[in-house]
């Protein structure tokens, strides 16, 4: 693993910013911690790359408020390559 910032999956639509945080404190310093709306998924990001790894380890496939998480590496985000409807 490469970076410090995790993709979390298959969250409970009930999770909080402050609870994902608070899960992933235990294994590390979490630098921030969030939620994407209602979309089951959010970014973990901790303070080192060794503590994503240990998180990643201990909480992959872990029961979260009844829901098994899966924990990925986070990928940059894509660019913009322009596709879609344009109007000249």
């Amino acid at each position: 693993m490469q970076g410090k910032k995790l993709y979390i999956g298959n969250l409970n639509y009930t999770v909080t910013d402050e609870e994902l945080g608070k899960l992933f404190g235990e294994y590390g310093t979490v630098i921030s911690a969030n939620v994407i709306g209602s979309k089951g998924f959010g970014f973990v990001e901790m303070s080192s790359q060794a503590e994503a790894e240990s998180a990643k380890t201990a909480l992959n496939n872990f029961d979260f408020k009844g829901r098994k998480i899966q924990i990925d590496e986070a990928r940059p985000p894509k660019k913009d390559r322009g596709r879609g409807f344009h109007r000249n």
